[in-house]
This record gives C-alpha cells, structure tokens and sequence, in this order.
C-alpha cells in the first residue's frame, strides 16, 4: 500500500487489518501527531507572545492584549466549521499536508514583526488571525484518522491524536520562555531586544516565539505529503455530511464541548496573562505551562473512565468539579486590599485543567455512542442490509459531528481571555467572568443530566 490514494480501505475486515491496515493506520497516525502539536502550538503561541510585548517596547493596553490572545481562538474556531468537512473531500494526506504548511505564514510573520516595536496593532491583530490556522487543523485531524481505525480501537488511537495534539498547548507555553533569552538562529534570526528585568538590562531574543516552528513545520508538512495517505472510502460531498444540522444531539454536544474543550483551550490562552494581571509578582510564564500539560495528559483518561463509567456519568461530574475549581479560583483572587492566595489559585486552576481535560474525553466518547444508537433505533425491525446501513450513517455522522464539535467548542478560547479583558475593563477585576461561567456549567450539568445521564434518560451513554 505505497500508493498516495487507497481505493480498498475495510478495517473491520480482521483480515485486512492485521496483515495490511494495521501498519498504514499507524504510519498515518505517527505523521498526524506531530502535525497536530505543532498546529496547537502556533495557535496558541500568542498567550506567551503578548505578556513580553509590552517588554520590549509596544505600548499596547490590557484589554489590547487579551484580544491578541483571545483572536486565534475566535478564528480557529471559525476555520474548524469548514475544516472539519475537508477530509472527505480533498483527501486526509493532501489536507493535512496543505494545512500544515499554512502554518509558516504566521510563525515567519510573528517572528518579524516583534521585532519593530513601530509595527502598528493592526499587523498583530491579522497575525492572531493567522495563527487560528492551527486551531482549524484539529477538526481535520480528527476526522482524518477516524476513518483509517476500526471501531474498537478509534477511541485509542482519536485519544492518541488529541491528547498527544493538545501537548503543543503546553509545549509553546514552556519552551517560548526559553527560547527567547538566547540567539538560537544567530545573525538570520536578527538582533536582540534589550529589556529590563529585576533593574538589570537584559537581551530577549522575542522574534524566536515564531521563528523556532519554522523547520519543524516545513519538515511535518514534507511528511504528511509524501508520508500519508488519502483514502477514496473516506470520499463525501458537503451535502452528504450537512445532515448533522438537523441532529438534535449535534448541537446538544456542541454546547457541552464548549464546556469542556472550550474550557481548556480558552484558559490555556489566558492563564499567562490572567496570572500577571492578578498576580504582577509572580513570573507567569513559569507556571503558565503546567495547565495545558495537565488537562492533555489526562484526556486519555477521561476515555477510559468513560469506557469503564459510561461517558454521561463522567461528563455530568466533570461539569460539577468544574463548578467547584471556579468557586475555590473566586476564594484565592486578590481582593478588598488583601492580595490573595497564588499557591490556592494555581492548585484550582490545575482542577479546572484536569477536569476540562477529562471531559474532552468523556464527550469524545459520548458522541459515536449516541450516534450509532440513534441510527440503530431507526433501522429496528428493517432487515440486515439496514442494520448495516446503519452503522455506515453512524460512522460517517459521528465523524462530522466529532470535526463540527470541536469546532464550536473552541470558540470558548475567544471567550475565556476575552471575557477577563471585558471583565478587567469594566469592573476592575475578574470576578465578574467567572460567575459567568458558573453559570454555564450548571446549564451543562443540565443538559447532561436530562438527555444522557439520569434514569430513563432519552438517549444513555
């Protein structure tokens, strides 16, 4: 199977899977992986950039950076509607390869621009934009790989894909920091800013936030061209997928994705910033890291709880210890002249990553549980051929439900560092957005409870 395009793909065949399929599945895995983390880690990379703008000299406001870090959210969210339709129609390889590549454009803008402080706010603003590039990528990818596993191991290998994807998160937020006090690139990555830190004058090498995904990205997208495979078993027009629109649970998981996803993305994007607002004393990029990393590492276990739980049931409790690290953050935020608690709030913060990423997990696996069983209850009675049938509409839904979720999830990562900015700007603090999101997750713990986890509930996964 050396051929770009595979016109026989059945993975369900044990046959075809152990002595074929295996190996190709693994392949177009292994290249997609580190596709999706440096897609993760462009998008992201402008919750690092913006706490050292006004460093080395941009005189941008608060509210000016919380945009630049809420916009690559906002239209990676956008681009993810339209992404998570691609794959079927122009093929996972060359897809992948295409939208890798497109990743260049704002890593080489970014490391540009940050060098002239003249550089207007506008520049910076398209650059956020270009770096939702990364965050349309996931919806692609997960759809892409769906496709190439057999039903009992998609979970494994969608878990692999996301969870090993969302690292590129936690990845820009630890190695930026680094990366910038030192002349990685020598004279082709340009001068050095000189900037005061604790009254001494010291050199920043900003401009590598962008530069340092330059060869990883040309080399990851030179991958996935020659590396990968499209396959003609995964070929469907828009119009075939579009009847998700009309799925009732479509847009019920819609909402508990922004919950959970959109949680974890929108405060990996402000936490940098969110810190250094709260908390001026406390260096934020040395911990900012630490919540990306943990809400990735646990998305597999938020999988295999659910295999184990029932997907509803993690979901519905999830939700409820979300609830519970919004309300301990309020008790540990500097407040009426008293300046807080750092250690209390970081250890709610890394509750509210864990269980953000327990739940990416646990409504990944609701979503083909409740999609293969409503297609099933509708073939009941019908014969073999529409029970199989079936399973195909299943598969192929679930799929388009799995891209179009994610894609408005996201945009929870315009709202997250957005609603801190609106919040800082009117009432002086931050306590405003986040009974707002309380609010939220009660209406997710409902919606939760009602249709998928209670006695009797209308469709139980």
């Amino acid at each position: 199977m050396s051929s770009a395009l595979i016109r026989n793909w059945d993975p369900e065949n044990l046959s075809f899977w152990r002595q074929q399929g295996q190996a190709v599945a693994r392949r177009n895995l292994w290249i997609s992986i580190p596709a999706l983390t440096l897609a993760f880690a462009v998008w992201m990379v402008w919750s690092v950039v913006v706490v050292n703008l006004p460093a080395v000299g941009f005189k941008f406001s608060t509210n000016q950076l919380f945009w630049l870090a809420a916009l690559p959210a906002l239209c990676g969210a956008t681009l993810r509607i339209f992404y998570s339709f691609a794959v079927p129609i122009f093929g996972g390889r060359r897809w992948t390869a295409i939208s890798t590549a497109t990743l260049l454009l704002p890593a080489l803008g970014i490391g540009f621009a940050v060098q002239d402080p003249t550089v207007p706010y506008e520049v910076f603003v398209i650059l956020a934009l270009l770096c939702g590039f990364g965050g349309g990528n996931f919806a692609s990818s997960m759809a892409n790989i769906s496709f190439f596993y057999p039903k009992a191991q998609k979970g494994t290998a969608l878990g692999l894909n996301a969870g090993l994807g969302n690292l590129g998160v936690s990845i820009v937020q630890f190695v930026v920091p680094m990366v910038i006090t030192a002349g990685v690139f020598g004279t082709l990555g340009g001068e050095s800013q000189i900037i005061v830190k604790g009254g001494q004058p010291a050199s920043l090498w900003l401009q590598n936030a962008g530069f340092i995904w330059v060869p990883f990205i040309a080399l990851s997208a030179l991958a996935a061209w020659f590396g990968m495979n499209d396959l003609a078993e995964a070929k469907s027009s828009f119009a075939d997928q579009a009847v998700i629109f009309k799925r009732k649970h479509n847009w019920l998981m819609c909402w508990l994705y922004v919950g959970t996803f959109g949680s974890f993305i929108g405060y990996s994007a402000g936490f940098p910033l969110l810190i250094k607002s709260q908390f001026p004393g406390i260096n934020a990029l040395q911990y900012a890291w630490m919540g990306p990393l943990v809400g990735a590492l646990v998305r597999p276990l938020g999988g295999w709880l659910s295999d184990k739980l029932g997907g509803a049931r993690v979901t519905f409790w999830t939700f409820l210890a979300m609830i519970a690290g919004v309300v301990a953050v309020l008790q540990f935020l500097p407040s009426g002249g008293s300046g807080g608690s750092f250690a209390g709030f970081l250890v709610s913060f890394m509750v509210l990553f864990a269980a953000s990423g327990i739940g990416n997990g646990s409504t990944f696996r609701m979503i083909p549980v409740i999609f293969l069983t409503e297609r099933q209850r509708a073939a009941e009675g019908k014969g073999e051929y529409a029970r199989e049938q079936a399973v195909r509409d299943a598969n192929k839904e679930a799929a388009a439900v799995l891209g179009f979720s994610s894609a408005i999830g996201a945009y929870g990562g315009f709202f997250i560092p957005k609603s801190y900015g609106t919040s800082l700007a009117m009432t002086g603090g931050t306590e405003a957005a986040l009974y707002c999101f309380i609010a939220f997750y009660v209406t997710c713990v409902a919606v939760t409870w009602w249709y998928y986890s209670r006695r009797n509930a209308p469709m139980p996964c």
